[in-house]
């Protein structure tokens, strides 16, 4: 008799939930963005496989792609935990930022009328969107996104990946200790720093930049720690 090709693993995938990986990595990901799932918060494969109504090469799978953008961290012999960066890591991550982010914009400034800026400024009417409609999780992943962007203008492909793990880790640490008024980047400030890039002002980008990521970072409150959470099915919305 053939095997159900719903089956993987030890568990069942349920027909009216997302099977695929991706959904579970949205899932987890969505939570820790909106601080509904704590920092050290455990990942039981069989609890997710539960939840999830998957078998648990779906949830490795899951859990292999969420520990690779940094949201959680695979312990030997342990088990999945969400992330914890403490103080001194988000120290680090903007220090590096700071290396690397100021003397981008100056270059982009400096060479405006040979890049394409459009893909930024359609992306800005995203977030602003994603502002109206107040979806926490979209505005920090756009936010996020906007720097990427700014290192994907500079064509090169070092710079790129460098930023895109720095904001990865950046934005796991705003989602966790962000506060409710300062989750993401503020209104305006990717708006004017995009503005002194088209207008060939590379010192105000530059010194614009700099403010931005201070701001980010003042907002911080990284001393408050939520308890790890266990009931992961009424967490991750799954019944």
């Amino acid at each position: 008799m053939p095997s159900n090709p719903q089956q993987s693993g030890t568990g069942t995938t349920n027909p009216n939930r997302g099977s695929d990986e991706n959904f579970i990595v949205e899932r987890i990901y969505k939570a820790v963005m909106e601080q509904r799932l704590a920092p050290n918060t455990k990942l039981s494969e069989a609890r997710l496989c539960e939840t999830f109504g998957v078998g648990r090469m779906r949830v490795r799978r899951a859990l292999l792609l969420l520990s690779s953008q940094g949201i959680i961290e695979l312990q030997s012999n342990r088990g999945a935990y969400v992330a914890c960066p403490d103080k001194t890591e988000a120290n680090d991550v903007f220090a590096a930022r700071m290396l690397i982010e100021p003397p981008l914009v100056r270059q982009l400034a400096q060479s405006s009328s040979d890049i394409n800026l459009s893909v930024l400024t359609d992306h800005i009417r995203l977030e602003d969107a994603a502002r109206e409609k107040n979806e926490r999780t979209e505005i920090i992943r756009l936010s996020g996104e906007f720097h990427t962007k700014l290192a994907e203008a500079t064509s090169n492909k070092f710079i790129f990946r460098m930023m895109r793990e720095l904001v990865t880790r950046t934005s796991l640490i705003v989602g966790l200790f962000g506060s409710s008024e300062n989750a993401s980047c503020p209104d305006d400030e990717h708006s004017k720093i995009l503005q002194a890039i088209q207008s060939k002002n590379a010192e105000l980008a530059e010194q614009l930049l700099i403010s931005h990521l201070n701001h980010i970072q003042g907002g911080l409150e990284m001393e408050t720690r939520q308890e790890p959470q266990d009931d992961l099915a009424t967490i991750l919305g799954a019944t």
